[in-house]
């Protein structure tokens, strides 16, 4: 029912709170009411076209920005969300193009909408195969920190874009930089954390991880590393109670099966899904994956943390006595090569998907399938094998 005593900005203001709730049928409801008494209210279009955006109606979102540009061409907000909206179309030229123009029209100061803009290029630029977005999102990210310099958050997403553009060293310093502004910044201090691990500085990687709760981890590989550096350095047994809570974090984020997997667990395991079409259906933003060089980073600025030894290769037996050594890959292309089920005639990717289907259909364990560590250990957990080292 219709509350004509509200008004365009009131209605805005509701559907703003729903929406931050997550509430985002109820915040289009709230705008829709609003639109029926003031039609020509930009920003009830603009928050039409978030809330679609939101709600991935893509189509729907891209004509509310573009109803809103209608009344007020410069309206920074709307060629924001335009922009974020026409990437999702793959029309990164325009989409850009929106992008800057609120950069042409002065709004370089608004923190808020240089990261949003940032974020929305970085998002898009793994799904699409896209150097060139990164480049755009650092070219936003490093206007916010201009503009912000004492902004943890804007400085964490340069090094975030710098990672993924292959300036290792560069990532390094603004992630350091970033936690120097907040201490607390968790997700800055896992990314580093992992740069530094897959680098090899074990005993700096450590000392970032210890510095996290079990709360700050969405990720599993980081979790698995620090349980990883933890037993190395400290001598810790399978069943030591100081891995406990990082075990039952494990554990939740499996989770329960959510619609895409159970698409995948109803898919015939012998059918040949293409293993990137896999990963861009989950969603999953790859944040640690990428190989980085070997480079010489100087330790000054990490205290003292207990020595890593030299890892030797991996060992796990499987079920029926074969053993396998190696590194995580060579493992998992040994478990393919010795597949009754075709497992040679597929990609590794190919391969670790059929199997993650096959174990939760046996075991109902949830087995990740994008990366070979994971797979491997979470695979252990079903029973499927044993690490021994």
């Amino acid at each position: 029912m219709a509350t004509p005593f509200l008004s365009s900005e009131e209605y805005d203001e509701r559907a703003h709170q729903l929406y931050n709730e997550g509430q985002f049928d109820d915040a289009l409801d709230v705008l829709r009411e609003g639109l029926t008494l003031y039609p020509n209210s930009v920003e009830l279009h603009i928050g039409v076209g978030y809330a679609r955006l939101a709600r991935e109606e893509y189509a729907w979102a891209r004509r509310s920005f573009e109803e809103a540009l209608v009344l007020e061409p410069e309206h920074e907000d709307a060629l924001a969300g335009l922009g974020e909206t026409l990437l999702k179309f793959g029309l990164e030229d325009a989409g850009l193009r929106c992008f800057r123009r609120t950069l042409e029209l002065g709004y370089a100061d608004d923190l808020d909408l240089m990261l949003q803009s940032g974020r929305a290029l970085f998002r898009e630029a793994p799904a699409r195969d896209r150097r060139e977005l990164f480049s755009a999102s650092l070219e936003f990210f490093e206007v916010a920190a201009q503009q912000a310099p004492d902004s943890a958050e804007a400085i964490a997403c340069v090094g975030y874009s710098q990672h993924r553009l292959g300036d290792d060293d560069a990532a390094i310093v603004s992630l350091r930089r970033s936690l120097q502004s907040d201490n607390e910044h968790a997700e800055a201090r896992i990314y580093l954390a992992n740069i530094l691990y897959d680098r090899g500085d074990y005993d700096a990687a450590l000392y970032h991880f210890e510095r996290t709760t079990t709360d700050d981890h969405w990720d599993e590989l980081g979790i698995w590393r620090l349980i990883e550096l933890k037993r190395a350095a400290y001598k810790l047994d399978e069943h030591n109670p100081d891995l406990k809570p990082w075990e039952d974090r494990l554990a939740e984020l499996k989770g329960e099966l959510d619609d895409i997997d159970e698409l995948f667990d109803e898919i015939d395991g012998s059918g040949a899904t293409d293993g990137g079409d896999v990963e861009v259906a989950r969603g999953q933003l790859e944040l640690f994956g990428t190989l980085l060089s070997s480079l010489t980073v100087t330790k000054r600025e990490e205290p003292a943390a207990p020595e890593v030894p030299d890892r030797p290769a991996h060992q796990v037996l499987t079920r029926d006595g074969r053993q396998l050594t190696g590194s995580w890959e060579d493992i998992v292309r040994s478990l393919k090569h010795v597949d009754s089920e075709g497992g040679r005639e597929v990609s590794l990717e190919i391969f670790m998907s059929r199997m993650a289907r096959r174990t939760f259909r046996e075991t109902g364990v949830r087995v990740p399938s994008h990366d070979v560590e994971l797979f491997v250990r979470a695979s252990a957990d079903a029973g499927l094998l044993r690490i021994v080292q």
